[in-house]
């Protein structure tokens, strides 16, 4: 996979994953790219210095990649490769669900005995209210809290 870091007409500067450079020309073709912040399709490639491979056996097509780029490559632990896609869940569900804070499982509660209208929610309850919620049948998601430095 390449990791490209790109910059939309509005100037806000964000990254895309893609399978390879030709993945990310017809992506953005198709207007498939687009802002995070402003949804905008006006998206260029900027500078970027990190590739990550998935195998070994793509060191080769990588090293090629990295030879023929004009900055410098490094490839990423998997680690890292890991932390970045857990970023990437966690922008996905902020984007798409309301803050609830701690009332969390007071707000489940509610919208799942129509209570409140249907939505997607984020928040923070304890563990023991996530199991109170499941045995009451209410499905819920615990995702562990990471500060920011913790996720670069």
């Amino acid at each position: 996979m390449i990791i490209y870091d790109l910059n939309c007409d509005n100037n806000h500067q964000f990254e895309g994953w893609f399978q390879n450079a030709s993945a990310f020309e017809s992506q953005l073709e198709g207007k498939l790219v687009c802002c995070p912040k402003c949804d905008s399709h006006k998206v260029r490639r900027v500078p970027s210095a990190v590739m990550i491979s998935g195998h070994h056996s793509e060191l080769n097509e990588t090293s090629s990649v990295q030879s023929s780029s004009s900055g410098s490559t490094a490839l990423m632990p998997v680690g890292a490769q890991a932390m970045a896609i857990y970023r990437q869940l966690i922008d996905a569900i902020a984007k798409q669900s309301e803050d609830v804070g701690t009332s969390f499982a007071e707000e489940a509660r509610k919208i799942h005995y129509n209570e409140a209208p249907e939505r997607p929610i984020r928040g923070e309850a304890t563990v023991d209210e996530c199991e109170a919620l499941r045995d009451e049948g209410i499905n819920v998601l615990q995702l562990p809290l990471l500060k920011d430095e913790d996720l670069n």
